[in-house]
């Protein structure tokens, strides 16, 4: 019995995705504008999500079916972890805690683990394959904005042990199609996607705050500048 999930879900989740490229920090992102103290607390939020998903992943990894799409290579704990140290210093743990959005994002899939860890294959679904597409995109921003060198502070869109990433998201999506689910499991799972791109939007709003403080602090510099400069002109033409 083939399930076709990853259809439904590609199909069943088109408007939270594309709600979830509006939020304003993530259309600023994706204009180039990223704010370092804003993405770092990011970070520390997706280090608390990834670390609950990672180790419920794990304790499922026999699981009739979260063991057709548990694939370690995807784990991104370690590289938050490296990418936190960049941010924050070797001491980050003591200075990171999940937002009031990161704490219930965690909250809920230690839940659903615990009373339908089939609802797992969503989250993993939503953040997993968003790592692999979009999240390439992102890298790339991300480096050009904040002036990043070397790989710095970007581990979290690295995959090293995945040598053809196009490849593995087409063995990942046909895994997905292949779950033995019912309709109505498989729907349940489409709902849990969305209801996961909304934790993300929540996380996401938490951020707006900082972000129009950097974007004003940016204008004010900028306006700063030009006075500057105009008075300086204005001297010597005295």
């Amino acid at each position: 019995m083939s399930s076709n999930l990853a259809t439904k879900l590609r199909e069943g989740t088109k408007k939270s995705h594309s709600m979830a490229e509006n939020v304003g920090f993530v259309k600023c992102f994706l204009k180039g504008v990223v704010e370092k103290t804003s993405y770092r607390t990011l970070v520390a939020n997706l280090y608390f999500v990834y670390s609950a998903m990672e180790e419920e992943m794990e304790k499922h990894r026999q699981h009739p079916i979260l063991s057709k799409i548990y694939f370690p290579q995807l784990n991104r704990k370690k590289s938050l972890e490296q990418d936190l140290t960049f941010y924050y210093g070797t001491n980050w743990r003591e200075q990171i805690a999940p937002s009031p959005a990161g704490e219930a994002y965690v909250q809920r899939i230690r839940e659903i683990s615990a009373s339908e860890p089939e609802m797992l294959v969503a989250h993993s679904y939503t953040r997993y394959l968003g790592d692999l597409s979009g999240g390439q995109i992102l890298k790339g921003i991300a480096q050009r904005a904040m002036n990043l060198s070397d790989g710095q502070g970007i581990a979290f869109y690295e995959f090293p042990d995945i040598a053809d990433e196009k490849a593995f998201k087409a063995t990942y999506r046909q895994a997905m199609n292949d779950l033995p689910l019912g309709d109505d499991v498989a729907d349940k799972i489409v709902d849990e996607a969305n209801a996961a791109f909304g934790m993300n939007m929540k996380m996401f709003n938490e951020l707006n705050g900082n972000l129009i403080k950097a974007i004003g602090q940016m204008l004010f510099n900028t306006l700063t500048r030009k006075r500057t400069k105009g008075s300086t002109e204005l001297a010597t033409a005295e």
